[in-house]
């Protein structure tokens, strides 16, 4: 399915998400000893076990020159136990793709060069370029709304904007799917709002 571009998500040594990473960066990373593999049940494997460890429900496997190998879903760190740094850099695309190229004030879902990003309180008023006062806007809800604000043009906003989380960021990355797998570890980082809240 992905082989060796499979994505891998890499926890640190107190089981919080890091970074996305390739199954081939994860089997090196195990095979110097960094990070070990985690199945199923969350069991650790270092690169030598994990050569022998052998499929329960249809993983996916590469074939290398000594036999076939599990392609990792999990890989914990050995030594990193630092919080992660869940950021998304601030950018026109991830703003767009935050909000699934939809105008956040009419709705209508557009290609990307159709859409601007609006500033929810304008720039000349104080309003900041963070995630937070940033929206993905049609052309002509930016027009009619003009250097005023939302509640003073009369329209209103489909969902507040807000600054990513890390699954979020996980979905933002260019993954077209996380796994199952995954889930525990997601789940544990508090999110202000959901991604999919419409």
């Amino acid at each position: 399915m992905y082989g060796l571009n499979a994505p891998v998500l890499v926890l640190n040594r107190n089981y919080l998400p890091v970074r996305i990473t390739t199954a081939r960066r994860a089997l090196m990373m195990m095979y110097v000893g960094a990070a070990r593999a985690l199945d199923a049940e969350h069991e650790p494997y270092d690169f030598t076990a994990w050569k022998s460890a052998r499929p329960v429900n249809g993983e996916e496997m590469i074939g290398t020159s000594g036999g076939q190998l599990m392609v990792p879903r999990l890989v914990l760190l050995s030594r990193y136990g630092q919080l992660p740094l869940a950021t998304l850099r601030l950018s026109r695309r991830n703003v767009l793709l935050r909000d699934k190229c939809c105008c956040q004030y009419c709705g209508r879902r557009l290609a990307p060069v159709d859409l601007d990003l609006d500033h929810v309180v304008p720039r000349s008023r104080g309003g900041t370029t963070t995630w937070d006062n940033l929206v993905a806007s049609c052309r002509a809800c930016n027009l009619r709304k003009g250097n005023a604000t939302p509640e003073e043009a009369g329209m209103k906003l489909l969902g507040r904007p807000f600054r990513p989380s890390w699954r979020t960021t996980v979905q933002l990355a260019s993954v077209a799917r996380w796994f199952e797998e995954w889930e525990p570890f997601l789940a544990a980082i508090p999110e202000r709002e959901r991604f999919d809240r419409r």
